[in-house]
């Protein structure tokens, strides 16, 4: 049997909830499906460093501002362009943005706020309201790979985050490929995809927060799954 290998990108820390959740959430695949997972904690200077190349998945985790920015990105564009299935959730749906804004529409100065505070063209910046805590629904477009995954087009999610989306780059993050999917009840962007892409997806919600961490979130199932034939084609 073939072992898949996932990266778990980012500055692993006992006060991040999200990193206590994921390893439970992964023994829960392999006990309840079967799913011969081996998941690697990359701290985001080992991905600046070492990159990700050579594994079945790559998660950027929670846990921003992270400690190597440039790890986190290098995680994402190798996912990205090597077509590893990826997932990012929160920090990795900030980077994620900032990734594609930089290396596919060419926004050489784009920045984030929070790594950043004065940078002249932040793609992620503060949000309005925080939502460190906070519970709400997500409204998916009908045939989206994120309408697929869930199952609806209708979600309530987890956050714990403060910064998303500038919502003056979006269109041009649009008129680039990348697609999303997902907005909370006013319209801004929670969910990110590449359509032709084996499986990247980036979330601003926490899935890993989802119930009590017994059973996976439907992306997190998703993602196992794409890793798991990704490793059989290797």
């Amino acid at each position: 049997m073939t072992t898949t290998r996932i990266a778990l990108v980012g500055d692993r820390s006992p006060d991040v909830r999200s990193h206590t959740r994921v390893p439970l959430l992964l023994e829960a695949l392999r006990d309840r499906e079967g799913l011969d997972l081996d998941a690697y904690w990359i701290p985001t200077e080992e991905a600046e460093t070492h990159g990700v190349g050579g594994f079945d998945a790559v998660w950027v985790l929670p846990g921003s501002p992270y400690r190597s920015e440039a790890g986190a990105l290098a995680a994402v564009r190798t996912a990205r362009e090597e077509n590893i299935p990826f997932l990012g959730t929160c920090g990795g749906f900030q980077h994620a943005l900032l990734e594609y804004a930089r290396n596919v529409c060419a926004l050489h100065e784009a920045g984030h706020a929070e790594n950043t505070p004065g940078t002249e063209d932040p793609v992620i910046v503060p949000l309005a309201c925080s939502l460190v805590g906070h519970e709400g629904e997500i409204l998916v477009t009908p045939g989206s790979r994120a309408a697929q995954l869930l199952g609806a087009e209708r979600s309530l999610e987890r956050y714990h985050c403060n910064y998303g989306a500038s919502a003056r780059h979006v269109d041009v993050l649009r008129a680039h490929g990348l697609v999303f999917s997902g907005t909370d009840g006013d319209g801004e962007v929670r969910i990110a995809e590449l359509p032709r892409h084996p499986f990247f997806l980036a979330t601003l919600f926490q899935p890993e927060l989802s119930g009590d961490g017994t059973r996976p979130h439907p992306l997190i199932r998703s993602l196992a799954v794409a890793a798991v034939h990704h490793a059989q084609s290797r």
